[in-house]
């Protein structure tokens, strides 16, 4: 069995999605290769090729892969595929961007979304957001799948894998990168932070935030928010944490006037300690919670800050 993973990257580092999606893939056996299609890739292949368990790295450096659209990964991808017989990309935005359209090409039904590897072709994945797990195994010769990379441990570095490069993608495009707005901060991504403290629709306003911004800062952690604290205006939608948002997996995730509805649930649950600080004692977040603190959050989170503090933080 050969399958083929798609590097996650920005043309300059390579993401650790991408080491947990070969966890994934050396799991369901056989020999892996990673397809690293980008502008300007050469370090990132590098940093591929050190992957352990890794046969080989296939490289396309070419501008229409920059931003890695739907047509220009299609022109690559789909060419590749009769030497391999699963294609395995990080459940991400970019992956969700690209691989349906390379399944449909394909005539294959993707399997979206892996938390586990029963065998190669039988996968568990999240349903009814996150309340059950299906157990899914597909009969399809060639197999589309995207990986939820908090459910997967990044595989280890040491490997040394030679570097093919492939011809540049043909064809024209009907879609073109136009432009993006980042938001710059000096937290941690939130999808990649060790330590996430996100704020629901108790903060009661946008301003209120600052409070749990400022224990983020003495953590080093990222700030989150639940879809109705984004929905009402309060943060931007790239704070939001669960279903329809960010799905994280923290060694301490802190959830402060967060009631714990099953769609924010879906994007945390899997986090290593869950601390929930709500005065709503019934509220649903308490049962996931390795800790909760009942009480008034403009009370209880300047108290944490000021501990914090007393700590050294």
């Amino acid at each position: 069995m050969a399958i083929l993973v798609v590097a996650e990257h920005d043309n300059e580092t390579l993401k650790d999605a991408t080491h947990k999606t070969v966890t994934a893939a050396i799991a369901m056996g056989g020999d892996v290769d990673i397809l690293v299609a980008g502008k300007g890739v050469k370090d990132v292949c590098a940093e591929a090729s050190k992957i352990t368990g890794v046969r080989k790295v296939i490289a396309c450096d070419h501008v229409s892969l920059k931003r890695q659209l739907a047509e220009a990964m299609q022109e690559v991808i789909v060419p590749l595929m009769d030497d391999y017989d699963a294609l395995l990309a990080p459940d991400t935005t970019t992956g969700k961007n690209f691989m349906p359209r390379i399944a449909a090409k394909l005539d294959v039904m993707q399997i979206s979304s892996i938390t586990g590897v029963e065998s190669a072709d039988t996968f568990v994945r999240p349903i009814y957001a996150g309340n059950a797990m299906a157990t899914v195994q597909s009969s399809d010769a060639t197999k589309i799948i995207t990986v939820r990379p908090t459910a997967f441990a990044a595989a280890e570095e040491g490997g040394s894998a030679p570097v093919e490069v492939i011809a540049d993608p043909s064809g024209s495009h009907r879609s073109e990168f136009v432009g993006e707005e980042l938001s710059k901060s000096d937290r941690p991504e939130l999808t990649a932070a060790k330590i996430v403290i996100s704020g629901g629709r108790g903060m009661g306003s946008g301003e209120n935030f600052a409070i749990i911004e400022k224990v983020a800062d003495k953590l080093g952690a990222a700030v989150g928010a639940s879809r109705a604290a984004v929905d009402a205006g309060f943060v931007p939608n790239d704070y939001q944490v669960g279903q329809t948002g960010k799905v994280v997996a923290p060694e301490l995730y802190i959830a402060v006037g967060i009631s714990g509805a099953i769609q924010h649930l879906a994007g945390m649950k899997d986090s290593k300690i869950i601390v929930a600080i709500n005065k709503d004692e019934d509220a649903p977040i308490f049962q996931v919670a390795d800790y909760g603190w009942v009480a008034d959050l403009f009370t209880a989170v300047p108290e944490l800050e000021a501990e914090l503090a007393k700590a050294g933080y």
